[in-house]
């Protein structure tokens, strides 16, 4: 089976697969935000498949996830320019007029995004194709 589990950021990766063991039985992918090359990320997400080889590290190019969502499922064009150094749920928010001052607000937000999503065509394919990598990567048969 597969097992999801949230990873709350990239920078403690190489901490969980030490602590997880990834072995041919017991493979682990890793979906990271906003994964370009040259970044932090980028840095992290190679040294962690260079140390532990059952492991497989993949990106999209969307600093949140919420942007992997088909920006007219919510009734937009595209999806709101937030400045860097703006959070960008609530620069995402504020920009569509929903509140944005809690982290209540940006969970009704995430929802709200969220139940707008009817099937896999409502998602970015620079999201799909990822996840779709990373299922058939933990699902393989092991050799061993």
């Amino acid at each position: 089976g597969i097992v999801v589990e949230p990873l709350s950021g990239v920078d403690n990766l190489l901490e969980v697969l030490e602590e997880f063991g990834p072995s041919p039985d017991a493979r682990i992918g890793v979906l990271v935000d906003h994964l370009v090359p040259g970044s932090k990320e980028d840095r992290i997400a190679q040294q962690a498949m260079r140390s532990f080889p059952h492991t497989l590290v993949l990106g999209h190019p969307f600093i949140d996830i919420w942007q992997a969502v088909r920006p007219e499922r919510v009734g937009l064009k595209v999806w709101p320019h937030v400045p860097r150094g703006t959070d960008i749920k609530v620069g995402t928010l504020t920009a569509l007029g929903w509140p944005a001052a809690s982290q209540a607000d940006i969970a009704h937000g995430w929802q709200r995004i969220l139940s707008q999503v009817r099937y896999y065509r409502d998602l970015d394919p620079e999201l799909l194709g990822p996840v779709e990598q990373l299922i058939d990567f933990v699902t393989e048969e092991s050799s061993s």
